[in-house]
């Protein structure tokens, strides 16, 4: 009997049924009013859930476009722009930014480490900022930056845009933007939402977009704010045409949420991570993330002494559980463990004692069940 394949990399995440419904529906056109009058509550859900007094943009494309329309529509050639970064997507930012012409300063975290608050406000003294950059979850690490701290911080210099990066947190990560003084906020579809890839989400405070007006024309086109902001406004216009059944997805995943309740929603994720933390760490990983900057929404382990990276996630692979390895000083020396979106607690129980099985077939001294064990007490 073939094996059910089950997806715990950092995104994409699984996939539920329902959701899974959405897409499968026949497409209709951008302009049949069912589909405008669910483009437009979207819309304004997605406002609500994350306290915007702005606007949100959801436009198809992957979270690297969401960073360079942040990005786009809120700097200019010639800006100072300060790149808080914690890892391998934090560091994105500077690439996006050379190109733009910006002039970046970076602040670099040791890989499992944030940058702390205190660096940050002391290099806001240096000179005066058009915005500043921080990227919530990075996957490459598993740190989770202290956004609400450095949201506390960033109300003392009004004059510099507060940009986070919240492809691998929103919807898993308390972020609330007038709370916490963003001024931009980005993701995508397919991590902790647990839809496919496809979308981007783009929020702007009130002050963002005034930021987009004084900028006047804009050399981008596709992910331009005034390009997209009449369909925002009214979904029955036409800029480009709207990923419906992506959608429709996305508006199931809001109920969802909705339905769930988005501060149970941010609590589950919080004990799933310690729960899977732990019984990972029972079973003889490390934890790259030190231990008060974990993520709710993933996990990057260290192997055992011994361990061959390619065996064992060959291993996992052959019953099913698919992970993703490491990235830059780290490939091959750990595996990277999504729990986000909408998994249960099913999948977390088969993948803790998948990864038992593997640790024993690959001759570790592994005491089979005694993950599953730790785990299982966490959950309770």
């Amino acid at each position: 009997m073939k094996t059910r394949k089950l997806l715990m990399i950092p995104g994409p995440t699984p996939v539920v049924r329902s959701i899974q419904d959405q897409m499968g529906r026949e497409t209709v056109a951008f302009g049949d009013p069912d589909f405008v009058k669910d483009f437009k509550e979207l819309v304004e859900d997605l406002k609500a859930m994350f306290d915007c007094n702005g606007e949100v943009f959801v436009v198809a494309g992957t979270g690297t476009m969401g960073m360079e329309m942040a990005i786009a529509n809120t700097l200019k050639k010639g800006d100072n722009l300060l790149i808080v970064s914690h890892g391998f997507f934090g560091d994105r930012f500077i690439e996006l930014c050379e190109r733009k012409g910006l002039n970046a300063d970076i602040l670099s975290s040791e890989w499992g480490e944030i940058v702390p608050v205190e660096e940050i406000e002391e290099k806001l003294k240096e000179k005066k900022y058009a915005a500043i950059t921080v990227t919530h979850v990075d996957t490459s690490t598993g740190v989770c930056a202290p956004i609400s701290e450095i949201g506390e911080l960033m109300k003392k210099h009004p004059e510099t845009l507060y940009i986070v990066d919240g492809v691998c947190a929103t919807a898993g990560e308390p972020e609330y933007m007038e709370e916490m003084g963003i001024d931009v906020l980005l993701t995508g579809t397919q991590k902790a939402f647990g839809v496919a890839p496809g979308l981007t989400m783009v929020w702007a405070s009130k002050k963002a977009m005034d930021r987009r007006k004084e900028l006047g024309v804009v050399s981008e086109y596709y992910i331009d704010f005034d390009k997209w902001l009449p369909v925002m406004k009214d979904p029955s216009k036409y800029y480009a045409t709207p990923a419906v059944n992506m959608i429709w997805a996305l508006q199931e995943s809001v109920r969802i949420i909705k339905e769930e309740g988005l501060e149970n929603r941010y609590d589950r994720h919080r004990k799933v991570a310690d729960a899977m933390q732990a019984a990972l760490e029972a079973l003889g990983f490390k934890i790259l993330a030190k231990e008060h900057c974990r993520a709710s929404t993933l996990s990057n382990l260290i192997y055992p002494e011994g361990i061959d990276d390619a065996k064992f996630r060959g291993l996992l692979a052959e019953e099913g559980i698919v992970v993703a390895g490491g990235l830059g000083a780290y490939a091959g020396k750990m595996f990277r463990l999504g729990h986000m979106g909408n998994i249960d607690k099913h999948d977390l129980v088969s993948v803790i004692a998948t990864i038992e099985r593997a640790l024993y077939r690959a001759g570790a001294p592994v005491e089979l069940g005694k993950g599953v064990g730790v785990l299982q007490k966490h959950l309770v």
